[in-house]
């Protein structure tokens, strides 16, 4: 029996897979409603593009690019490892090849490259309606879990 996705709340133009986001953050707050799909080595975030997202020519913004490919890689590392450790931030590069606007559907693709006992490598592609408008690198540290701060 397949439950239609708009009946649990998500919409219908949310691309099939994807569910609301896992992981809330004070930094992707005002970003809502975001949504998250898993993979077997990966997380792929998503959201569809309205105005809180754009700079002031209406084009999704860099700095929500960068952020949302952060995230993404970092979780893909934590689903490769099977989420028994936390990573940080070491490095991120992101190269702008495209553009999107409002209304567009965001995915954010995260893919990890090698995973260690203390670094993890991954990549990202981020499209707009399944076109690609950036690329992302990270590495990221692997750190000792704790509790989220409240």
């Amino acid at each position: 029996m397949t439950i239609d996705p708009s009946i649990a709340g998500i919409p219908r133009d949310v691309p099939h897979g994807f569910e609301p986001h896992f992981r809330k953050s004070p930094l992707t707050d005002p970003w809502e409603p975001l949504y998250a799909r898993k993979t077997e080595r990966a997380v792929i975030l998503g959201l569809r593009l309205a105005r809180p997202h754009t700079n002031s020519r209406g084009l999704i913004h860099g700095g929500l690019i960068a952020a949302l490919a952060d995230a993404a890689m970092g979780y893909s590392c934590a689903q490769a490892t099977g989420w028994t450790t936390s990573f940080v931030t070491i490095s991120l590069a992101v190269d702008f090849v495209g553009s999107a606007n409002v209304g567009q559907w965001l995915a954010v693709e995260g893919d990890v490259i090698k995973t260690g006992s203390t670094i993890c490598f991954a990549q990202s592609l981020i499209k707009a309606d399944d076109v690609t408008i950036a690329r992302a690198n990270g590495t990221f540290r692997v750190v000792p879990k704790k509790e989220p701060a409240s």
